[in-house]
């Protein structure tokens, strides 16, 4: 099983980078599903319908997300139990007030299986019920011998690494999100566990996180709020390549990051 999954999908400039793309790494890696984040994809805070329905005639399979999972109202609309979209397990659901959504799905492919679990991390963010226990209750309920990714939603990188070494061996991957910039540490752990810290972003390179640097400069240096925009400068991917064995333990695991070439028209409407 080959697995391509996309770092968080940062906006139009995010969604056009990636269409402009995808046709080759699927021709040259053949994956059997693709995953991507897409907690940004609505201008860089949410979803709506119509930007997953761009992602879904490139031929996703299944969409994970984080903190902003909320910021686009339309999103209760897009957490119904046949959605290919997922959100943080550990998202606190009160009794008499559940959370809308799952963290968890179970993806089909010929005779393919995978099983995509979310959690998202509670140091330096909201917290959140614990994403350890989250994820130990969900792998009770994935089928026999079927591989599972976890996308770890988190800030702190000693959070990330603890969940991936808590998973060591008991999961096909675990691959973090959340802070739009790559880190060079992929590898396999012990038992057969693909890992890399984060993933990075799929969007404007030229920005701080996929926004303009100047309103975030000046945010710093006012320590006030500064009105922002979404950046389109520079448009490229950030992405991974999981190949996992039929015992359901991860071969490799290949980092990608790159700058894309978009046309005229597709470059006009990024602005």
């Amino acid at each position: 099983m080959i697995i391509l999954y996309f770092a968080d999908i940062f906006g139009k400039p995010g969604r056009r980078a990636v269409q402009a793309c995808i046709n080759d790494l699927i021709a040259q890696h053949t994956p059997d599903f693709i995953i991507g984040n897409v907690e940004n994809l609505a201008g860089g805070r949410g979803v709506n319908r119509k930007t997953l329905e761009e992602l879904n005639q490139m031929g996703f399979s299944a969409y994970t997300s984080g903190n902003h999972i909320w910021d686009n109202k339309e999103v209760y609309q897009l957490l119904g139990p046949e959605t290919k979209l997922i959100r943080p397990a550990n998202w606190s659901s009160p009794e008499g007030e559940p959370c809308p959504g799952k963290g968890m799905i179970i993806l089909h492919r010929g005779n393919e299986r995978l099983a995509v679990i979310n959690v998202m991390g509670r140091l330096f963010m909201d917290a959140q019920d614990c994403p350890f226990h989250a994820v130990d209750r969900l792998l009770k309920e994935v089928p026999p011998s079927t591989p599972i990714l976890v996308d770890m939603h988190a800030d702190a990188t000693s959070e990330k690494y603890a969940i991936g070494w808590h998973l060591a061996g008991r999961v096909a991957a675990v691959v973090g999100s959340h802070s739009h910039v790559q880190t060079a540490d992929e590898r396999i752990l012990p038992g057969g566990t693909a890992y890399i810290t984060d993933v990075g972003m799929t969007g404007a390179f030229d920005s701080v996180i996929g926004l303009k640097p100047e309103g975030i400069i000046k945010r710093f240096i006012t320590k006030r709020p500064q009105p922002t925009q979404q950046a389109s400068e520079n448009p490229g991917v950030g992405c991974v390549v999981i190949k996992v064995n039929s015992r359901g333990q991860a071969e490799s695991i290949e980092r990608l990051r790159f700058t894309v070439k978009i046309d005229a028209i597709m470059q006009g409407d990024l602005e």
